[in-house]
Formats: C-alpha cells, sequence, structure tokens
C-alpha cells in the first residue's frame, strides 16, 4: 500500500514504522537523538524532523541531541547555529537517564561502545549484528532526510520553515546536488521542502566552506597524489579532522580522467578512509568494504563511502611505520589485493 500526499508517496513501511513509534513512545517521555561522528546536515535534519513528530505527538519532558565527535566542518556549525540546535557529546551525558535512544544516519555497530539504541534510521547498508525496537533501513535512498519526509507528511504535523531548510539541505549535501546517488524519492523531498525553505540561508551557509587551516592538505595532496587505475590515492597524515579528507577528496574527484578518489589521514585515534567516486566506474561502498572491512568499521555507497581503523590495529599492520612511503603502499596492496581476490572469486563463479 501506497499514499500520496503532496506529491510524495508514503511507502507501507513508513506508514507501520509511524504506528510503531506512537507505540514505542510514552507521553512526557525523554529521549536521547544519537548521532555518528561529526554530524552533517543529513543527520542533523533527521534528527530534527523525529523530534518534531515526537514533540507534536506525544510530547517530550527531556531530550538532548547527541553526537561521538564535534561539529567540524563550518557549514555544518552554521546551520547547527541557525537551527538553534545545542548538539552535545556523548561522553559529556549521562545516556541512562533517558528511556529512549534513537540513532540517525549511523547504526549501532558503528559506535566504539555497545548503545542500547531503540531506534534505528539510515540509509545506508545495514552492518553488523544489533537490534532495535525499530529498524529503518533504506540504501536505495540519496539521503535519510528523503525517508524522515514520510514521516513528515505521513504523521501529518505543521513543518516550521526552519525544518523544511535542514531537510532540503540534508537532501542537497547528501546528494552532492544530485551528482550522488539518487532516487525519485529524494527529488521529491528536495522539491517539497524547495518551496517552504530559506533559500537564502543555504547560500549564506555554503558561502563558507573550506577553512584557510585546510589548504596545506590541498597542497601536500597536489604533491603526493598517487595515479592509480583511473583514479587518485593519498595519504594526508595527521589531519585535525575527517573533513579535511573529505574536502580534498571532494575536490580531487573532478579532475579530468579521474574516476575515483581515495583519500586517508590520521584522525585522533583512528585511520579515516574516505572513498570518492563517479558513481559509474567503481562502486565505493563494495571497494571500501573489500579493500579494508577486516580492519575497521564503515561503508557507503556507489559514489561515496568511509571507512574508520582503529590506529592500534593499523599501526601493528605497519609495524609502527606511519611514513608517507609505507602508508601508501598500504593503501595501494589493499586495494590492488582485493582487486585481484574478486577477480579470483568472479572467474570461480
Amino acid at each position: 500500500m501506497k499514499v500520496h500526499s503532496h506529491s510524495i508517496t508514503i511507502k507501507k513501511e513508513t506508514i507501520q514504522n509511524l504506528q510503531k513509534i506512537m507505540e514505542i513512545v510514552r507521553p512526557g517521555d525523554s529521549m536521547a537523538f544519537m548521532m555518528y561522528g561529526s554530524p552533517d546536515p543529513d543527520a542533523i535534519a533527521s534528527a530534527m524532523a523525529l523530534h518534531r513528530i515526537i514533540q507534536q505527538t506525544k510530547g517530550l519532558v527531556r531530550y538532548v541531541f547527541l553526537s561521538t565527535e564535534p561539529l567540524a566542518r563550518q557549514q555544518n556549525i552554521e546551520l547547527a547555529k541557525a537551527m538553534r540546535l545545542n548538539i552535545q557529546l556523548i561522553n559529556k551525558v549521562d545516556l541512562s537517564s533517558f528511556r529512549l535512544i534513537s540513532v540517525f544516519d549511523a547504526q549501532p555497530s558503528f559506535f566504539k561502545e555497545t548503545i542500547p539504541a531503540h531506534m534505528v534510521f539510515d540509509h545506508h547498508p545495514r552492518e553488523g549484528q544489533w537490534q532495535a525496537d525499530l529498524e529503518d533501513i533504506r540504501p536505495d535512498y540519496g539521503a535519510l532526510s528523503s525517508v524522515m519526509t514520510e514521516y513528515l507528511l505521513c504523521c501529518g504535523v505543521k513543518v516550521p520553515r526552519s525544518l523544511h531548510t535542514a531537510l532540503m539541505y540534508g537532501i542537497k549535501t547528501d546528494t552532492n546536488n544530485f551528482n550522488r546517488d539518487t532516487i525519485f524519492e529524494d527529488i521529491s523531498a528536495y522539491t517539497h521542502h524547495s518551496k517552504r525553505a530559506n533559500i537564502q540561508l543555504i547560500q549564506r551557509i555554503e558561502l563558507n566552506q573550506t577553512p584557510t587551516s585546510f589548504l596545506k592538505h590541498f597542497e601536500h595532496a597536489y604533491h603526493h597524489a598517487i595515479n592509480f587505475r583511473s583514479g587518485r590515492v593519498c595519504y594526508l597524515g595527521q589531519t585535525q579532522s575527517a573533513d579535511a579528507c573529505v574536502q580534498v577528496a571532494d575536490f580531487f574527484v573532478r579532475l579530468i580522467s579521474v574516476n575515483y578518489v581515495v583519500v586517508a589521514g590520521i584522525v585522533g585515534n583512528k585511520f579515516i578512509v574516505i572513498f570518492r567516486g563517479d558513481g559509474y566506474r567503481r562502486d565505493c561502498g563494495k571497494l571500501a568494504q573489500r579493500a579494508f572491512g577486516d580492519l575497521g568499521n564503515g561503508g557507503g555507497h556507489r559514489s561515496a563511502a568511509r571507512m574508520e581503523i582503529p590506529l592500534d590495529i593499523l599501526r601493528q599492520k605497519l609495524n609502527g611505520d606511519f611514513s608517507q612511503k609505507n602508508v601508501d603502499r598500504f593503501l595501494l596492496s589493499s586495494l590492488k589485493r582485493k582487486r585481484e581476490k574478486r577477480n579470483e572469486q568472479e572467474r570461480k563463479e
């Protein structure tokens, strides 16, 4: 069964899941809205959407927006500020003081410590062993904000202009202006919000993108990136934020004759590997899993993916040598070895 509302098709699973949410949440309940890593616009907008639904239908006595890392990208900081959203760090809050925990744009298996999630909303392929009272995983969607748009329309609550703006921006960024994995539902949701959003606010936020401190990483990538099978592979060394890897990868994937980019860096106690591609010649999500899935966690779609490897595991793998030459060798051998393994499996089949 499908219900059409405002030219957007509300799927049967959305209707059924909304009924489950209404059963799970009690009047005057308490909930933690959880996001993994440094929250991006899609995660932020999705968490805001569920908060709006529950606040308008059941009412929340206590709630908190949480993330495992502080906001890093300037646009995301500006968005949270514009939305008057206070996102706190998980290690600063007692999770047990909230009866319910909801997870957005991530899954419980992503977290270092077990998160007793009651509701999980994500648009990445399901990963790891975990259970929740409600699971809504839709890897075919380009943005989770598109899924949450269906919930809002199905519920029928009034959506303020600020939430329209956040959801539109979430779809815009996660689909890279529809240059990444996108389906019709993403386009419909974007169109719906664009008629009601504060476009001027989004334009202002997008003007401030790259901190001057990131320029050294672009220069490093220019001098050290390695050509590898129609792609570019580069290790940036120590970076203050995973977003440095993201921005370098997003830039280099636009170069002529470059089909995909792999950019890695050390952020705190993690080795972050970012994948970007044209979504045609390479499946970044599968490439990430084949190359590094046995060492860390992560995943993604055809044109974008991310892997996180604990630094202690990589240190053993590299014998403690994090030099440019040694890490480059590790990246290339991982990409090459896994591809050869895939070809061998395909020949057997």
